[in-house]
């Protein structure tokens, strides 16, 4: 469903190639508030150049590693990472690393804009698995519109988008740009599946749809189980 003329997406498309920011990084401060004020170890999963991981550390007791299966954007995490962090970044394949790590090894997991390029489902189990009792899990997702709700957030989400791409682009130079680095693809499950799958895997989550073509998910494993 197509709810703007080409003519218009096109006149979009080029007011954001000059205006770029990212949507991701958008929600991390959100990120943060859904966590304890302290926690000992946390996992970044799809880590990028390492933004999110790097703000975790901020409240991390022990350390906190980011895994991401792009091994030029681990460099760059590495390299934009001060060795004062507590922070270690690894490539790896999402589900081969959550498969492979010791079960419950992290008070706090996060995962942005990846669990839509996984088997959904058993991308979720892993991501619990790697939880420890009463920690805690956020992801941010994509989910594809289908229904009236999704176009309609939609709709509000485009003069949002432009006006937060005047804001985060006013007095930066064409040097610098705010731009999502990491390689997309399109959602391929709609938000009621994504709701319904992430309730059946992690009885009790919080599941919630945003602004910028986003939903968020967060679940606290119980201390017992």
């Amino acid at each position: 469903m197509t709810i703007l003329p080409v003519s218009v997406l096109r006149a979009l498309e080029r007011f954001h190639a000059g205006r770029p920011w990212d949507h991701n990084a958008h929600y991390h401060r959100w990120i943060l508030r859904q966590l304890p004020r302290r926690y000992g170890h946390a996992l970044d999963v799809g880590c990028g150049s390492g933004d999110l991981v790097r703000l975790l550390a901020g409240r991390s007791t022990e350390s906190v590693l980011g895994i991401d299966a792009d091994s030029a954007i681990v460099r760059q995490a590495r390299e934009l990472s001060s060795p004062a962090l507590p922070v270690t970044f690894t490539v790896a394949d999402a589900m081969v690393g959550l498969a492979s790590g010791p079960e419950g090894s992290y008070d706090v997991v996060t995962c942005v804009a990846v669990v839509h390029h996984l088997p959904y489902a058993e991308a979720l189990a892993l991501l619990r698995r790697q939880l420890a009792p009463g920690g805690t899990l956020v992801v941010v997702g994509l989910s594809r519109a289908e229904g009236f709700v999704d176009h309609l957030v939609g709709a509000v989400a485009i003069p949002a988008n432009l006006v937060m791409a005047w804001a985060k682009n006013r007095g930066r130079s064409a040097a610098r740009p705010v731009a999502m680095t990491a390689r997309t693809r399109v959602a391929e499950m709609g938000f009621g599946e994504v709701v319904r799958e992430a309730r059946r895997v992690l009885p009790g989550c919080r599941v919630r749809r945003w602004l910028f073509w986003r939903y968020t998910l967060v679940w606290r494993r119980p201390k017992q189980g």
